[in-house]
């Protein structure tokens, strides 16, 4: 038997979430049944979206959602053989057991000098929601400038790097002048901290003055009501996240974009990455090609200790990382 911990949302979240929504608790898990295998968490990831997942996918009491490396260390399944690791979507578990229905194999010629966390962000959910933003909704081309914010996040920071890849011009907003910095280091060619910018407007039209042919929405909220002025006419947004708007007790209001949309016959579409699982295999490979050959540049923000998990969530959401956050068991 294996005793396992998991971290429990016993409270829904009331604007930000606060450590008292979260109980650690801890079972004796039986052995794996014919079929199944027993996983041991080796990194857990930390994501934007669990905060408003959590409100209609949960229930007080449930262990909270989220996707983990994990290796198998016992298997009744030959499918996931003993030391093998794949990605699971138990949630903030140490250990559990599957019946492989659930489960990704990790890539069988990982590279050795690649760390496994990875494939929970760049050459994971992650890197994947950004190639897709990219070809599927926007069909970015070469010579086009982009727009994206929190940029220096685990999905924008690879959105601009992909963007370079395909021969585009990228004006990239984070929310300190320490992820600027790191923009710049990852190629690109405007970069501001839209917390210190006197406006944001002004800022926007120095980093484009032609405007932008492709927006790669994070963030929602106002910084999207002024972003949408400066696109250019038939420009495309791609929306991904509203981080801005998770934490709020009341919905924010207006200004409302219908009118400006019109005029400059803008097109907007959300998305997840999960309308393409499909095209997962090829598409991993595609961005650790890309990582391998020096392309894709990848940072992480490593918080150690499973029993760390809630602190590592509510500082993803204060912006505490710069590039993907994970949990290292």
């Amino acid at each position: 038997m294996v005793q396992a911990k998991s971290w429990v949302l016993v409270k829904h979240f009331d604007g930000f979430p606060k450590s008292s929504d979260f109980e650690l608790r801890v079972e004796d898990l039986p052995e794996p049944k014919d079929g199944e295998v027993l996983l041991e968490a080796v990194f857990l990831s930390v994501d934007p979206y669990m905060r408003p997942f959590s409100a209609f996918r949960m229930q007080e009491g449930d262990v909270m959602i989220g996707t983990q490396v994990a290796k198998v260390i016992q298997s009744k399944n030959p499918t996931f053989p003993m030391g093998s690791h794949v990605v699971s979507r138990c949630g903030w578990r140490t250990h559990s057991l599957s019946n492989g229905t659930d489960l990704i194999p990790v890539m069988p010629d990982w590279p050795q000098d690649v760390s496994l966390s990875l494939a929970l962000g760049t050459v994971g959910m992650p890197g994947l929601t950004a190639l897709y933003g990219i070809e599927e909704v926007l069909g970015l081309k070469k010579g086009e400038t982009l727009l994206v914010n929190a940029a220096a996040g685990a999905v924008g920071s690879v959105v601009g790097q992909i963007a370079k890849i395909k021969g585009c011009k990228v004006v990239g907003s984070a929310g300190s002048d320490a992820k600027v910095a790191y923009l710049k280091e990852l190629g690109f060619d405007e970069a501001f901290n839209y917390k210190t910018v006197g406006s944001l407007e002004e800022a926007l039209k120095k980093g484009s003055p032609g405007g932008y042919d492709c927006f790669f929405e994070n963030v929602g909220g106002a910084f999207s009501s002024v972003a949408l002025n400066q696109m250019k006419d038939f420009g495309r947004i791609a929306v991904c996240g509203a981080i801005s708007t998770y934490n709020d007790s009341n919905p924010q209001t207006g200004p409302y974009p219908h009118f400006i949309m019109i005029v400059k016959q803008l097109k907007m579409e959300g998305f997840m990455q999960t309308r393409w699982e499909h095209k997962h295999p090829e598409s991993l490979k595609r961005l650790m090609g890309w990582l391998k050959e020096g392309k894709l540049k990848s940072r992480e923000h490593v918080t150690k200790g499973f029993e760390n998990m809630p602190a590592a969530f509510m500082g993803l959401l204060q912006g505490d990382n710069i590039g993907k956050a994970v949990v290292a068991v």
